[in-house]
């Protein structure tokens, strides 16, 4: 009846989209979830709404450009559960535009929040993780880590690293302690287009969102069955786009 009744998952970026679909659904599949943003608010809402369903939820604001911040909610998890199963590294940014924009503010941003937050992450997760003797490492990338669009050449390069640190973090983990997780979504209907700059290519973006993309709770659903699997089953990777993408 509750395949992760015995997890505790802490989620960044679970102020909404993927994020918050993620946390609603392990919290009803029984885990017990620490949502993390920048929103407080926004997160103490969907937490007080997860406890009225019946589920167990805390909340930690957390900017994951800091490193700081990624350590206070691996040990307030901790503090409050007794330990860390899952660290879902959801948040990031996508003010894409063409390399001759010259938007080095906006690459700047994506590097700190894509690859540097997912990284700060890994710091802040994998000494308890070891200390614990088991953990997983769930990374939210992107299919346009696997291809390069026109105007995605920088987001691509961070998520395409994002995958690039998860194999790494594997072969450095056969021992069976930690195990990793890099799901890569196409068009998915989320709030991400709200970061893009540019008029033209945020208005596209919306357009094949609302066109194509699948709901969250899609990419809740994969997070999930990797995490449900027994501790020597690893799913490395996991590609989730609308059946019409191209």
């Amino acid at each position: 009846m509750f395949p992760l009744h015995d997890k505790i998952v802490a989620i960044t970026g679970a102020s909404g989209g993927i994020g918050e679909a993620t946390a609603r659904l392990l919290a009803r599949r029984g885990a017990a979830v620490v949502l993390a943003a920048r929103r407080g608010e926004r997160i103490d809402a969907i937490a007080r709404d997860m406890r009225e369903e019946g589920g167990r939820a805390a909340t930690c604001v957390v900017d994951v450009t800091k490193a700081e911040d990624l350590r206070r909610l691996v040990s307030r998890t901790v503090d409050r559960y007794g330990r860390i199963d899952v660290l879902v590294n959801n948040a990031g940014v996508a003010p894409i535009s063409p390399l001759a924009a010259l938007d080095t503010e906006g690459w700047s941003a994506m590097i700190d929040a894509n690859l540097r937050g997912m990284l700060n992450g890994v710091a802040a997760a994998l000494p308890v993780f070891r200390e614990q003797g088991s953990g997983h490492l769930v990374s939210i990338v992107s299919v346009a880590g696997l291809t390069v669009s026109p105007s995605m050449a920088v987001y691509a390069a961070t998520k395409n690293a994002v995958r690039t640190v998860h194999e790494g973090l594997r072969t450095e983990s056969t021992d069976g302690v930690v195990r990793t997780t890099a799901i890569s979504p196409g068009y998915v209907r989320t709030d991400l287009a709200d970061s893009m700059a540019d008029p033209h290519i945020r208005e596209q973006t919306r357009k094949n969102m609302d066109a194509m993309g699948i709901p969250p709770e899609a990419v809740a659903r994969a997070v999930a069955f990797a995490i449900e699997q027994p501790d020597d089953v690893e799913i490395g990777e996991i590609t989730v786009r609308p059946t019409v993408q191209a």
